[in-house]
C-alpha cells in the first residue's frame, strides 16, 4: 500500500485507477453529481468493489487519505 503523502485529487484517482489528469477529473466529478446526500460515498453505484472498499476504509480508519476522500465527496455532492 501507498503510504507518501495524499494531498491532491489526482493522487487519490491515481489510487482509485480512474484518469487523474485535470479534465479527468472533471469528467468524473461532472459525470457522477451530484451525489444523493442520502448515499454514503462509499455506497455510490459508480464504484467497483475495490475502489468502494479503499473508499470506505479510508473514512472508517481516518487514514491519510480521509481528508482528500472528504473533499471528493463534498465535489460530489454539489
Amino acid at each position: 500500500m501507498d503510504t507518501s503523502a495524499h494531498s491532491s485529487l489526482s493522487t487519490l484517482f491515481e489510487q482509485l485507477g480512474l484518469p487523474a489528469d485535470r479534465s479527468g477529473i472533471e469528467h468524473f466529478i461532472a459525470s457522477h453529481s451530484p451525489l444523493d446526500q442520502g448515499i454514503a460515498l462509499a455506497d455510490a453505484p459508480f464504484w467497483n468493489q475495490g475502489q468502494a472498499h479503499f473508499i470506505r476504509e479510508s473514512l472508517d480508519e481516518d487514514s491519510d487519505w480521509a481528508e482528500i476522500v472528504d473533499e471528493l465527496d463534498a465535489l460530489l455532492r454539489h
